[in-house]
């Protein structure tokens, strides 16, 4: 019993430390994040207010409009990481990979639902407390850098909506990139490529309204929008109901096709795999 109750405390402190390790790191992320955003609202308002700029938007863009767009650009920055969850990697290149196909279930929504849990908590716990940050300067007066309300109860509840499909979206494509890594001996780099084409196309360095008129037809329809763009464009109502509706509509879309050829590569590449080591 003594034993017993000693390896007990033990283990509770462990799981305690661990947790409380993992809130740090949340902090500390939040706290980069939070600083990033006050960058870049600085920064629009410069480009807004002293930029040839006569109307006082760019493409339906305003300037509380972007700085709101800045501030979901870091509440979803943990959903636009299009890379394989580490542990999913380590399984893939140490050979694990053959003892997930020993059990009893479809790998790739195996695969899925441990990718979708390890982008939900890090989104939740993270951009809360940047969104909080944001929040906190407009209710105290410094709104032209912080985070504004919604446009309309009605764009919330399909931002709300959008932002589930971009967490969908995210975990579907990070699975699409996930199954053709298996069986593959690359190095790191074209991850990367990968992580920051997502991000810059998704508009988490740049709100893709603000770029050249000609690219905003290819810009709406690519599918790293449904990272970011859709749900900013409906919270701040940029884009009317009905051209948002469509959007989403698309959204979708995405989320189906990357699912169908995920599932159909990882199918492929399983008939192929080959595990070694003793």
């Amino acid at each position: 019993m003594r034993r017993t109750l000693k390896a007990g405390l033990s283990l509770f402190r462990i799981r305690a430390i661990e947790g409380l390790q993992y809130r740090l790191a949340a902090l500390s992320g939040a706290t980069v994040s939070t600083f990033w955003a006050l960058i870049e609202a600085v920064i629009l308002v410069v480009f807004f207010k002293y930029g040839n700029n006569t109307a006082g938007s760019i493409n339906g863009l305003n300037l509380s409009q972007g700085v709101s767009y800045i501030w979901l650009g870091e509440l979803m920055v943990m959903l636009q990481i299009p890379g394989i969850d580490g542990d999913l990697m380590v399984k893939i290149t140490s050979g694990d990979i053959g003892i997930e196909l020993c059990r009893p279930l479809d790998l790739y929504w195996h695969w899925f639902s441990r990718s979708a849990a390890g982008k939900v908590n890090a989104f939740i716990i993270r951009g809360g407390m940047v969104i909080a940050c944001g929040s906190a300067l407009t209710l105290f007066g410094a709104d032209h850098i912080g985070f504004g309300l919604p446009h309309s109860p009605v764009n919330f509840g399909l931002f709300l909506i959008s932002v589930f499909s971009a967490f969908l979206f995210s975990t579907a494509y990070s699975m699409f990139v996930t199954a053709i890594r298996v069986g593959v001996a690359w190095g790191d780099g074209p991850m990367y490529l990968i992580t920051v084409a997502g991000t810059v196309l998704s508009g988490g360095y740049l709100p893709l309204q603000l770029w050249p008129d000609s690219m905003q037809t290819f810009l709406r329809i690519q599918p790293f929008a449904s990272y970011l763009d859709t749900p900013a464009r409906l919270y701040i109502g940029s884009v009317t109901l009905k051209n948002g509706l469509l959007m989403l509509l698309l959204q979708v879309a995405w989320i189906a096709a990357f699912v169908f050829f995920g599932r159909m590569i990882m199918k492929h590449k399983l008939k192929a795999v080959v595990v070694q080591g003793g």
